[in-house]
């Protein structure tokens, strides 16, 4: 089988490609623009392989992936590439509404004109499966699960950014039949994760001596997913999941930002005790909260567990555990992105907006 994926030198899409080839022995196309998030070292490991192959084209430019699929001929599409940050998204909206919204629009139309000329065996067969996030649906209070049929409300631009991704998907399979599958993850975490994102900053924050900043209270929840659990599961999903139907990931490992950040410091203060002998906890501080921050999310995977048999295989105590001891083993990898792409600045307060108002007039 022959699988396009979309965003593969990220985060989760390089954990996929990974997956792919050194577990399901499956060939990859690995089309990824190369953004500051992207890293090509996240691959290395399978970079040599034969069944792997890699092209740099923005999903913006539909010419460019109309004519990878017809050269590559893949079997499926699986479209990860996004912009993702939500601390990002509230400085500057345009970069998300031109990938996630404009892009998705590109790679779908893409993919119904290579798909409409499949002989009919490989039609039939064909599936694009759509990866997107819980954040469509807005905060959930104390109690209830996202499932499937919870109703879309999103907060941030860039959750606002992957809902229309979403309905746009899922429109190009009511109105033209692509076989669209539609997938909503829960909060990834695991190796390979761009500093910028909660986990990977803390751990990397607390080795280079710096602050352990945490967002008001602490008190928003989270319902974590190991990176290499999700790759399985987009994998079911791909292979097995019905057209038109939505599969909602997560692993069922909901914690609060300060339970997160506390499980960290006792990890780190056992795996890499500080040299002044004081627990990493001296470095934690609260700062103000992000604007629009959602207070719970959590996932209900059911759906995804009973129709295809997918189980999270890491608790959160398994993969924290594994994840520091990967950013401890693996300065190399995380070092040049703190010193050259981020260095641990504040993201996401919102500026002011230009001043509004009916223009001065010019005359001729």
């Amino acid at each position: 089988m022959k699988i396009l994926v979309t965003g593969g030198a990220g985060f989760i899409g390089s954990a996929v490609c990974r997956y792919l080839v050194q577990e399901k022995k499956y060939r990859v196309v690995n089309v990824d623009c190369l953004t500051y998030a992207s890293n090509l070292s996240s691959l290395e490991k399978i970079a040599g392989d034969k069944s792997y192959s890699f092209y740099q084209i923005n999903i913006c430019d539909g010419p460019a992936i109309s004519s990878v699929l017809r050269c590559e001929q893949p079997d499926a599409i699986m479209h990860l590439a996004a912009e993702s940050h939500v601390d990002r998204s509230i400085t500057g909206p345009a970069a998300f509404v031109e990938t996630n919204i404009r892009g998705t629009y590109e790679l779908l139309e893409a993919a119904r004109n290579y798909w409409s000329a499949l002989p009919a065996s490989r039609n039939e067969r064909f599936r694009f499966l759509h990866v997107s996030t819980d954040e469509v649906f807005g905060s959930l209070g104390d109690d209830g699960r996202f499932t499937p049929d919870t109703r879309y409300n999103p907060s941030s631009p860039y959750s606002a950014s992957k809902a229309a991704s979403d309905h746009l998907a899922m429109a190009w399979h009511r109105t033209y039949g692509l076989p669209v599958v539609l997938s909503n993850c829960s909060n990834n975490y695991g190796p390979y994760h761009f500093p910028e994102k909660l986990i990977p900053l803390m751990i990397t924050n607390a080795l280079l001596g710096r602050d352990l900043p945490i967002y008001g209270s602490g008190a928003q929840v989270r319902d974590w997913l190991y990176v290499e659990d999700h790759a399985r599961a987009l994998t079911n999903i791909c292979e097995d999941g019905k057209p038109g139907e939505s599969y909602l990931v997560g692993g069922r490992n909901e914690r609060t930002n300060l339970d997160v950040v506390d499980m960290i410091v006792r990890i780190l203060d056992r795996l890499r005790p500080r040299d002044d002998g004081l627990s990493y906890q001296e470095q934690v501080c609260f700062v103000e909260d992000r604007p629009g921050h959602d207070y719970r999310y959590a996932i209900d995977p059911t759906k995804l567990e009973s129709q295809l048999g997918w189980r999270a295989a890491e608790t959160f105590e398994t993969g924290i555990e594994k994840t520091v001891a990967w950013y401890l083993a693996n300065e190399a990898w995380w070092m040049p992105l703190r010193l050259r792409r981020y260095t641990g600045e504040r993201l996401g307060l919102a500026a002011a907006a230009p001043a509004g108002g009916v223009p001065e007039r010019v005359s001729a």
